[in-house]
């Protein structure tokens, strides 16, 4: 009887050593693997991505615990962006995260079965991301950072209301600052005042770009383009010398170099974004039926060590009813 007792005693233990170890393997299956592929480092993209985690965090997905995220930085470089986007499909991930229009394209070329979720893309339709942002109808869905560009015309406008020539700086290999600067072109036309445009296409033409435009122009537009964010503090020296007021589309880009803007807090949409692919990891939804989103907050932003600088009262800055 005793030895019946001590082998029962010794199948228990096996049998609960064994759930145990079930378990185990358990929560180890539920962690997330969730690649991140960003085009090029300056704020507004790395608030955009440190926004996203606590958006995850938010919808019960945390770094370290049922989280795990491969981060990708291309740095503006093409043959970067191919090859983080074959590394990070490669490596199974259950989601990706694309920030900016190249990072978001690169990895949408790369995957079909993957879910991706982009963030900090002006227009996913026109970047062939989506069939339409109310029915995706693919492996893409995010969020856009595309704002009322007649709006930051009107603000701009409002600065130097006697302006006779505004001008416009991006660059016109990003597809995102292109479809900006051809609404900002329109909407200047349409107001009566005469437009330049200054294109540079890596950031080592960006001064000089500048200082050719601050001589000729009462004011400068720059759209949320990731080359002129990435040097913005330089923009900012050019156009805090030449008394030049700069309207950016984006409060990061305010901060460290322009003037004012009606623009994105990026930190608001990372969260966003993070939210929605908390919903397709846990699997509340689908890409293709996640309408893309807007940011839920705008807000109106100046630089007030820009405007006394320019000799502006800060005040004065509205924004356009």
């Amino acid at each position: 009887m005793k030895i019946k007792k001590m082998l029962l005693g010794v199948s228990l233990a096996g049998l609960l050593l064994l759930g145990g170890c079930s378990n185990k393997s358990d929560k180890k299956a539920e962690v997330k693997h969730v690649g991140v592929l960003q085009v090029v480092q300056h704020p507004s993209l790395d608030q955009a991505y440190k926004s996203f985690k606590a958006g995850l965090k938010a919808g019960g997905y945390v770094e370290g615990k049922n989280l795990k995220i491969d981060y990708q930085n291309a740095q503006n470089n093409q043959d970067n962006l191919k090859s983080m986007s074959d590394k990070l499909i490669n490596d199974k991930s259950d989601l990706v995260l694309g920030i900016g229009t190249p990072a978001a394209q690169s990895l949408a070329n790369t995957t079909q079965d993957i879910p991706i979720v982009v963030t900090a893309v002006t227009d996913l339709k026109a970047a062939k991301l989506v069939k339409s942002d109310t029915k995706p109808g693919g492996n893409v869905t995010g969020t856009t950072d595309m704002v009322s560009i007649d709006n930051q015309i009107k603000l701009l406008l409002s600065i130097v209301p006697k302006a006779k020539t505004i001008g416009i700086m991006y660059n016109a290999g990003e597809s995102n600052s292109k479809i900006q600067a051809d609404l900002a072109i329109k909407a200047l036309k349409k107001s009566g005042v005469k437009v330049l445009v200054k294109t540079a296409n890596t950031t080592n033409d960006v001064q000089q770009v500048t200082e050719t435009l601050a001589g000729k122009v009462q004011g400068i537009y720059i759209p949320t383009d990731n080359t002129f964010a990435s040097a913005s503090s330089l923009v900012g020296k050019v156009v805090k010398k030449h008394k030049i007021p700069l309207v950016a589309g984006s409060a990061d880009q305010v901060k460290t170099g322009g003037l004012a803007t009606i623009g994105i807090d990026y930190k608001a949409l990372g969260k966003q974004t993070g939210k929605m692919a908390a919903k397709i990891l846990s699997g509340k939804a689908k890409p293709k039926d996640m309408p893309v989103e807007k940011a839920d907050n705008l807000k109106l932003v100046v630089n007030k060590d820009m405007a006394k600088a320019l000799k502006i009262d800060p005040k004065s800055i509205k924004a356009p009813k």
